[in-house]
């Protein structure tokens, strides 16, 4: 594992639950960077059908693996989107909301792949 900081991603929790284990740390990783362009094409997907009540669980699922990442503000903005959605309220917050999200997941991505290369 690299010394590198980490800018957007906290391994603190992982590292507290998994009592340090490098093996776990990186398995937990690796998880989270399979499913970010899962996440990324469905809510795209739903977006675009404008499928509001299932954006909105979808925005709770992913709000859990990004939680684990610390990544505590991007959490707590899933969860508003997550209630937004689910009650289709404020639908001309979404687009930001999903951008947000691909922005900041794409360099949590790339900084988990530097910190464990």
């Amino acid at each position: 594992m690299s010394k590198k900081k980490l800018e957007y991603v906290n391994l603190s929790y992982i590292k507290s639950m998994s009592g340090n284990d490098p093996g776990i740390i990186k398995e937990l990783a690796d998880v989270f960077i399979e499913q970010v362009p899962e996440f990324v094409k469905e809510m795209r997907e739903l977006y675009d059908n404008q499928d509001w009540h299932n954006l909105g669980m979808l925005a709770h699922k992913a709000k859990s693996s990004i939680a684990i990442m610390g990544m505590d503000d991007l959490a707590a903005m899933l969860k508003e989107f997550e209630l937004d959605a689910k009650e289709a309220r404020s639908p001309e917050k979404y687009a930001g909301y999903i951008q947000r999200f691909i922005d900041e997941t794409d360099h949590a991505v790339k900084e988990l792949k530097e910190y464990f290369a």
